[in-house]
């Protein structure tokens, strides 16, 4: 019998256990090579050296790939690791339209790395699809989409801008970190490739950094996995298992997020000292209607502005449960300040023109009392008054 709810997949997608032993859970092969029966004879017919394939980083691709609904998936060291894999798939002289407000390291990467290969780039509202349609010229082969976008929580409508780039011959790559394949499926709606920072609600714990990245089809899957091989930023053995085992509570973990999140969400958009509120599980927010249509509910990830009249720095330095940290996805709370944290590498007149402004923060709600943070984050905005 084949099970196929997603809680149950959680567990048993994938490679479930270890044959060998009857062991519950994919043992951690702690092991930089395999011996070989003959030249040419690999047992199993596959493992040869960790870097090419190793059984426990194998049980965590197979998983991953199931499910977002896959070909076949690949671990990285980090989550840009998986990043620039996938941005390795292209040529010099090729263009990428990325969402206007993408994370601050895919910027970079772009901006600073593979510019110097001739690889270009372009900010794009994804939200304007007639603009997008015009965007696209014969350089552009791919479209790099967050949604919701980090910081500002911006939503794209998947299926549309993925009708509009296989018009035209193009890849569409969505970095799923904030939604996971437990809120929304990019693959289903018609993306090519899924990213993930694994190192947040993944792995759940922040104890472990990673990356993965999911290929629709094989052709895909055959030029990342030559990729993964050759450059070799590779997960390792142990943090596989620390993924896996991330991996099995993250329905439970993501049902008590998003609940806390809902809750401060409705009380900061209710606050007399907030400006403004950026959370698309408001029916207040600009991408709802879409949001609602392609992932399950809004996600823990909550943007918000203080109104005039209010210090950021005091209000972080009085905040005593929510910890002021980079990151996000942890069974903690943590908030940051986008403008000189994660989008730090953003020049700022690029910034402010997107809306990430300085009196911006980020908050990732954990998996706390939600009493408990509102009461922090109340105390702290009162503490942050000038």
């Amino acid at each position: 019998m084949s099970y196929t709810a997603f809680n149950t997949l959680l567990i048993h997608g994938g490679i479930d256990g270890d044959r060998h032993t009857g062991a519950v859970t994919v043992p951690i092969y702690q092991t930089s090579t395999f011996r070989q029966d003959g030249l040419g004879e690999l047992r199993e017919g596959k493992w040869e050296y960790s870097r090419t394939g190793n059984p426990t980083r194998a049980a965590l691709e197979s998983l991953i790939a199931r499910l977002e609904g896959g070909e076949a998936g690949f671990a990285f060291a980090s989550g840009m690791a998986a990043i620039t894999a996938v941005l390795s798939l292209f040529q010099s002289d090729v263009k990428l339209l990325l969402s206007s407000n993408v994370y601050g390291g895919t910027f970079r990467v772009l901006d600073k790395v593979f510019s110097r290969f001739n690889l270009n780039y372009a900010l794009q509202d994804m939200q304007n699809t007639a603009a997008l349609e015009k965007a696209f010229t014969p350089n552009v082969k791919a479209l790099i989409i967050e949604s919701p976008a980090n910081p500002l929580l911006t939503i794209t409508d998947i299926r549309a801008v993925s009708e509009i780039a296989h018009r035209h011959n193009a890849l569409v790559i969505v970095d799923n970190t904030f939604m996971t394949p437990y809120l929304q499926q990019p693959l289903a709606l018609g993306a090519d490739i899924v990213v993930h920072s694994a190192t947040k609600y993944l792995g759940g714990h922040s104890d472990l950094v990673a990356g993965l990245a999911v290929a629709k089809n094989k052709e895909l899957a055959k030029k990342l996995a030559f990729i993964q091989n050759a450059t070799g930023a590779v997960l390792g053995p142990q943090d596989s298992f620390l993924l896996l085992r991330g991996i099995r509570t993250l329905s439970v973990r993501m049902d008590r997020h998003t609940e806390n999140a809902h809750y401060l969400a409705e009380w900061l958009e209710g606050s007399p000292d907030v400006k403004r509120v950026f959370y698309p599980g408001l029916t207040s927010h600009e991408g709802f209607e879409v949001h609602q249509l392609q992932a399950k509910n809004g996600g823990a990830m909550i943007s918000f502005e203080l109104t005039e009249g209010h210090d950021a720095n005091k209000f972080f330095k009085a905040l005593r449960l929510i910890a002021l940290a980079e990151s996000l996805g942890g069974v903690e709370s943590l908030v940051c300040h986008p403008a000189t944290m994660t989008h730090a590498a953003i020049p700022r007149e690029i910034r402010e023109k997107v809306g990430i402004t300085d009196n911006l923060i980020r908050l990732s709600v954990g998996i706390e009392d939600k009493g408990n943070l509102l009461q922090d984050l109340n105390q702290a905005i009162e503490a942050s008054r000038i």
